[in-house]
């Protein structure tokens, strides 16, 4: 087995793996996502995709996520909304439309304050909205907090076994 293939399977493998799915478009704001992530340790199993249609490629195991199993999903999705290709709300739509997704947490981690974002991303099925604050400590602050609620605090449904209901 070459070293090229040895890369991809165990790429394939930390990505079938992933607790939080980062879908941001601004590299500055996914390295401060991240570093508020690291400071309590939950960036171990995070992926980073650049915009709408790789975070749903990524989650549905299109194009290059292909051979990713489409049954591992993320505990947590945050997301941005305005990326280019597909924005925020559109993904998230796609998200809560499907029966293997819905369930996933989505957080909107945005630098919008407009009451129709935030009424549209709630009218979506959105778990919560945080704007980005602009001050580097505060956001830092707000990103370790969210992410240490939503993946260690938060407990998730169970699946139902069907046929009691």
């Amino acid at each position: 087995m070459t070293n090229e293939e040895t890369e991809t399977i165990e790429e394939t493998e930390s990505i079938d793996e992933t607790e939080i799915l980062l879908v941001e478009d601004n590299p500055t704001d996914a390295e401060l996502t991240m570093r508020a992530l690291k400071r309590k340790n939950l960036i171990n199993k995070l992926v980073w995709v650049k915009d709408g249609a790789e975070a749903l490629d990524f989650l549905f195991a299109k194009g290059k996520y292909s051979n990713r199993n489409v049954e591992d999903l993320p505990k947590l999705i945050l997301l941005d909304l305005r990326m280019p290709k597909v924005d925020g709300l559109e993904v998230l739509h796609e998200i809560k439309a499907d029966e293997r997704t819905r369930k996933i947490p989505v957080v909107i981690l945005t630098s919008s304050k407009e009451d129709r974002d935030i009424v549209e991303s709630y009218k979506l099925g959105v778990n919560s909205y945080v704007s980005k604050p602009v001050e580097f400590d505060e956001f830092i602050d707000a990103v370790s907090t969210m992410g240490f609620y939503w993946i260690l605090i938060n407990k998730p449904p169970s699946e139902v076994p069907h046929g009691n209901d």
